[in-house]
């Protein structure tokens, strides 16, 4: 959305460690090794965009990952959605900030326990 809204190229990196009990618990961080972008290349300024800044590592790791990689970057900002208390990680942009660092229930939690994609069947 951010990138049609500024009508700039878009650039996706997975992340992924909440993935142990139900995603209630935070794991090893895996970061993957492609990026997926609408352009030919990665631009010399870069808006890194999650969802939620909790501690403040993956935001960590994932900018110095870029920049390990595209060193030709020259400016990079962060923007999130929510900014936990507990961060150890400033973003430059936020929405809200969560002094007392709730849990987020994200629209896409209650996928996390399912076993199987059969589940998702209706009446299932």
């Amino acid at each position: 959305m951010i990138s049609l809204v500024l009508k700039l190229p878009l650039a996706i990196l997975f992340t992924s460690s909440y993935v142990e009990e139900h995603g209630t618990v935070r794991g090893d961080l895996t970061v993957s090794k492609q990026i997926t972008m609408t352009s030919d290349t990665l631009g010399d300024k870069v808006l890194l965009v999650d969802d939620l800044v909790d501690s403040g590592g993956t935001l960590k790791v994932v900018e110095k990952h870029l920049r390990q990689v595209y060193p030709h970057v020259s400016e990079m900002k962060t923007a999130v959605l929510w900014w936990k208390g507990v961060s150890q990680f400033k973003p430059d942009y936020y929405v809200d900030y969560l002094p007392d660092s709730p849990w987020i229930h994200q629209p896409f939690e209650g996928y996390d326990m399912l076993k199987s994609p059969a589940e998702l069947k209706v009446g299932a």
